[in-house]
């Protein structure tokens, strides 16, 4: 995996009520709650699919939300792991939440020592106060974002770090812009995305990682596979989706079955900090 690294601080960062994004900026999908869970619970299964073809997270947005000193993470809608690695391999003491049994599955395979739990960001089943800095990675648009913060941070240490982050395909290369389209890529932000957070916290502000995925038009016809528009569809759509990314691939791009393709993807994070309520005097 290539990567090279451009940091963007929000302009808006300042603007609206402590911690909530100001009116300006586009807030991505609007998704109701009985539809977000409808969407949410197409990843209920597969756990192992999704954990070989869906790609990881590069180090520079773990190094960008982790606060000096931090010791303990919790990674929520951990999923299978992708996020968490990067946690437990930093020495950090981990603990996984993911209402997934199956995704579950695949993390405790991998990361024994994880402290891995089913539950939701918006009820983590976690102690108060007991992390330096909490992840979502690939999850916060399944979230209710003002009770997950609720949440959150009350499972956060004083002046803890909420990191909110995303892979997405580069869409500004037209090539990828198409191919998302394809895939019903689904998470691709709009310019001007802002998330959500509640007021419980402050100083949102974000940062872009650009980098290169390396993949077979294989692979990518299996990642379009993991993406929740295609596991909710019916076969004759599923059927569709996969001529025109056959065609696309293979007619229009001209690559070959087994070919290496560079993906361009972006990263982008995002992280706030729990307010501390003042002494009182």
């Amino acid at each position: 995996m290539k990567e090279f690294r451009v940091s963007l601080r929000s302009p808006g960062a300042a603007s609206g009520a402590a911690g909530i994004p100001g009116p300006a900026g586009p807030r991505g999908p609007k998704l109701y709650a009985t539809r977000r869970q409808e969407l949410g619970r197409s990843f209920q299964d597969g756990g192992e699919h999704y954990d070989r073809v869906r790609p990881g997270y590069p180090l520079d947005s773990l190094n960008w939300i982790l606060p000096d000193g931090a010791t303990a993470a919790a990674d929520l809608g951990a999923g299978t792991g992708k996020f968490t690695a990067l946690l437990v391999g930093h020495g950090l003491e981990v603990a996984a939440v993911d209402p997934s049994t199956d995704m579950l599955e695949q993390l405790r395979k991998a990361y024994p020592r994880v402290n891995a739990l089913e539950g939701t960001a918006e009820a983590t089943g976690l102690a108060d106060s007991a992390f330096d800095v909490v992840s979502v990675a690939q999850a916060w648009h399944w979230c209710e974002p003002l009770a997950a913060s609720t949440e959150i941070a009350r499972i956060l240490r004083p002046h803890g770090v909420l990191g909110l982050v995303w892979n997405q395909l580069d869409t500004a290369v037209p090539w990828v812009h198409r191919l998302s389209r394809i895939m019903h890529a689904g998470d691709v932000h709009k310019p001007g995305f802002r998330p959500v957070i509640g007021p419980e916290f402050e100083g949102l502000e974000s940062h872009l990682t650009l980098w290169q995925d390396t993949l077979s038009p294989e692979d990518i016809m299996e990642l379009t596979k993991s993406r929740s528009y295609y596991l909710r569809a019916n076969e004759a759509t599923r059927a569709k989706v996969m001529g025109n990314l056959e065609w696309y691939l293979y007619d229009h791009l001209g690559h070959t079955p087994g070919e290496t393709v560079q993906v361009p993807y972006m990263t982008q994070t995002w992280r706030a900090f729990k307010i501390h309520p003042a002494t009182p005097r």
